[in-house]
C-alpha cells in the first residue's frame, strides 16, 4: 500500500484488509488476548504515517479510528451530509461531527423506516384523524389533529431518540440488519400533547397493560393487510410526562420522513416505539403483539450468551430503556492538530430513562481518564452536553475515547458489550482519531 502523509482511509484502498484489522479476523501480528506486536504494529504505523505514542496500551484487534473513516456521498431530499444505509426502506445515519448542534436540526436527524413512506402530499394536517381504541380503552373515539390542539395543553420538550441497532456494525459475529455505526441518534425539540392526557380522556381500564400505535406506512411487499411495524410500551411508560403525541419538530410541522402529520415520541427507549404517521393508538390488555413486537425484533437474550449463539425466541426479552452512551461531535475524526495548542473537545451524552452523572475522556486507550465538564439536561430525557480541553505531550497518532456514566453507576464499556443475535444496544466508547504534529 502506498504510504500517504497524515491520516487516510484504509477502507478506500482495501476494505477487506480494513475489516480484518477492525475485528481481528485472520490478522497476523494481532493477539486476541494481548496487544498489537511486531509486524502488526509496524504495518499500522506505516498505514497511519505516524508513531502511536500509547501503542503499548492499544487493545488487540482494534483498528485505529483513522483507518475506519469513509466519505460516501449520497442525497436524500431534506437531508444534508447523512450516510445512506438502505433505500428500500429508506435508512440513513448522521456522521458524529454533524451532530454538534445542541438541538438536532431536521436535516441532520437520522432516518429509520421499516416500510414505505405513506403518500401525504396535499394532506391537511388539522384534519388528520387519530383513533384511540383497544381492549382496555373505556371510551374509544376519534380525534382530529385540530381537536388534539384545542382540547389538550401543548408541550414542547427536547427529547433524544435513538435506534435500538445504533452501533450494530461493530458486532462480531455480524448481526443482520442496517449496519449503523454511531449516527442513529438525535435530540430535536418536539411539540404536541401528552400521550397520558389523551389516554385518560378516553379512559384507561384497570386491566390495561400496554399502549401501542398503528401507522399508515405500507409494508414492503405491498400487501395492504400487512403492517411494516406496530410497536408499543407498557402503560407506565406511556403515562410519563415526557411521552408525547407530536405534530411539530423544532417549531415546524413534522417532516414527512419523520412522521408528518402525527407521531408518538417515547424517549429513552428504542426509537421504534415512537411510531410515525400514526392513525391509531391502542390501549391493550396484554403485551402488544403487532409487527416487530414478537419473535426476536427489538429483543436481546434475557441472560448473556456467547457470541454467535442461537437463541430461542422464548429466551429473548423486549428492550426497554436504552443504555448510557456518549458521542464526540467536535472535532471531526481524522484531524491534524498542533502539539503546542490545547485541543477543545465536546459532545453529547444520554442514558435512556436515566440522567448522565459523569463524563470522562482518554487519550491513551483508556489507561487513564480525564473528567469532562457536563451540563444538566434542559429537561428529562434530553441529551446532555459535555466539553473538555486536552493537551498532548508528544507528536504522533492519538485516539480520543469518550465514556459516560449514568446516575445508577453504569458506564460505557471500552470494548463491545454483550453480543446479541440482532446487534442491539452497542454502547461501547466512542472514539476519534487525531494526528498531533510538532
Amino acid at each position: 500500500m502506498k504510504k500517504e502523509k497524515g491520516i487516510h482511509s484504509l477502507y478506500a484502498a482495501d476494505p477487506v484488509r480494513a475489516d480484518e484489522l477492525l475485528w481481528g479476523r485472520h490478522t497476523s501480528g494481532v493477539s486476541r488476548r494481548g496487544f498489537i506486536k511486531g509486524s502488526g504494529l509496524a504495518a499500522m504505523v506505516t498505514a497511519l504515517g505516524a508513531s502511536i505514542p500509547f501503542a503499548r496500551f492499544m487493545p488487540g484487534g482494534l483498528l485505529p479510528a483513522a483507518l475506519a473513516n469513509t466519505d460516501t456521498p449520497f442525497e436524500i431530499q431534506g437531508k444534508s451530509g447523512l450516510i445512506i444505509l438502505n433505500d428500500r426502506p429508506i435508512n440513513a445515519e448522521t456522521p458524529a461531527h454533524l451532530l454538534d448542534d445542541a438541538v438536532t436540526p431536521a436535516e441532520r436527524l437520522f432516518v429509520r423506516n421499516n416500510g414505505i413512506v405513506p403518500a401525504t402530499e396535499g394532506t391537511d394536517p388539522d384534519h388528520w384523524t387519530l383513533r384511540i381504541a383497544g381492549e382496555s380503552c373505556l371510551e374509544p373515539q376519534s380525534l382530529t389533529v385540530a381537536e388534539l390542539k384545542s382540547k389538550f395543553r401543548h408541550h414542547t420538550l427536547q427529547l433524544q431518540i435513538e435506534c435500538g441497532g445504533n452501533g450494530r456494525s461493530e458486532f462480531f459475529p455480524p448481526a443482520r440488519g442496517n449496519q449503523w455505526t454511531t449516527g442513529a441518534i438525535g435530540c430535536p425539540e418536539w411539540t404536541g400533547v401528552r400521550l397520558s392526557d389523551v389516554l385518560e380522556y378516553c379512559g384507561i381500564a384497570d386491566d390495561a397493560v400496554y399502549v401501542a400505535y398503528e401507522g399508515t406506512d405500507r409494508h414492503l411487499s405491498g400487501d395492504p393487510q400487512k403492517r411494516p411495524i406496530s410497536r408499543g410500551v407498557p402503560v407506565a411508560k406511556a403515562l410519563e410526562r415526557e411521552s408525547l403525541i407530536v405534530w411539530a419538530m423544532n417549531g415546524e410541522p413534522l417532516p414527512l420522513l419523520h412522521g408528518f402529520p402525527l407521531r408518538m415520541v417515547c424517549s429513552g427507549w428504542p426509537a421504534s416505539v415512537s411510531g410515525k404517521w400514526i392513525n391509531k393508538i391502542l390501549i391493550r390488555d396484554r403485551v402488544h403483539d403487532g409487527a416487530k413486537m414478537t419473535g426476536q425484533s427489538y429483543r436481546v437474550p434475557c441472560t448473556p450468551v456467547a457470541p454467535g449463539t442461537a437463541v430461542a425466541d422464548e429466551d429473548m426479552c423486549i428492550i426497554e430503556s436504552m443504555l448510557v452512551k456518549s458521542l464526540i461531535t467536535f472535532p471531526k475524526s481524522g484531524i491534524t492538530h498542533a502539539l503546542a495548542q490545547p485541543m477543545a473537545l465536546r459532545g453529547h451524552a444520554w442514558a435512556g430513562d436515566l440522567r448522565v452523572r459523569k463524563m470522562l475522556v482518554s487519550i491513551n486507550f483508556g489507561v487513564t481518564w480525564q473528567k469532562a465538564s457536563l451540563k444538566r439536561p434542559v429537561n428529562r430525557l434530553a441529551w446532555q452536553h459535555w466539553s473538555a480541553e486536552l493537551q498532548f505531550l508528544e507528536p504522533g497518532y492519538y485516539e480520543i475515547w469518550a465514556s459516560a456514566e449514568d446516575e445508577s453507576g453504569n458506564s460505557q464499556p471500552v470494548v463491545l458489550p454483550g453480543w446479541n443475535p440482532r446487534g442491539y444496544l452497542n454502547n461501547a466508547c466512542h472514539r476519534i482519531a487525531v494526528m498531533v504534529t510538532a
